[in-house]
């Protein structure tokens, strides 16, 4: 195999191995964090660190119409989309004015990631018109027409946690 072709194959191995790789990392969420040590420094005092973690939204697969039975326009006809993502991690330390032993100096806050769910809003409506009838030559009877707006649902667990802890 030549020196060319023997390249270009480790290019092309490469770029998958990183196209692979890129979505279980950036699955977890995008760290974030304030940098303030220009400001520690500009007013010569302690500020507190303050960190996080942004999530990532991953939208669901939509359920699709379901044809019932004598209705004229499928239910579901605005499917409702499941979207799924973590609420975001915060982390924050601040020092304290008057420390309260050896070993702790600190006043820490973090909620940790939980898990959130949600259905958008969606919508099921019918045609004014019955499905076709024998009794009638096959024509279609009018109704009233049917509307149902369905409300978005939200579900998640948050937490937080406070305490003394020791410095960074």
């Amino acid at each position: 195999m030549k020196s060319t072709t023997r390249g270009t194959l480790a290019a092309v191995v490469t770029c998958v191995a990183a196209a692979v790789a890129t979505p279980a990392v950036a699955a977890e969420g995008i760290p974030v964090a304030v940098p303030l040590e220009g400001a520690e420094r500009a007013l010569n005092t302690e500020l507190p660190s303050i960190s996080g973690r942004l999530p990532l939204i991953r939208p669901g697969r939509p359920d699709g119409p379901r044809y019932v039975e004598g209705r004229m326009v499928p239910e579901g006809a605005v499917p409702r989309v499941p979207i799924s993502s973590n609420l975001p991690s915060v982390d924050l330390r601040t020092p304290l004015p008057l420390p309260i032993g050896d070993a702790v100096d600190r006043l820490a806050v973090s909620t940790p990631t939980s898990d959130l769910r949600a259905l958008t809003p969606g919508a099921s409506l019918d045609a004014p018109l019955t499905a076709p009838r024998r009794g009638h030559i096959g024509l279609p009877a009018t109704k009233l027409p049917e509307i149902a707006l369905l409300a978005p649902v939200l579900q998640t667990a948050p937490g937080a946690t406070l305490g003394l802890a020791p410095g960074l």
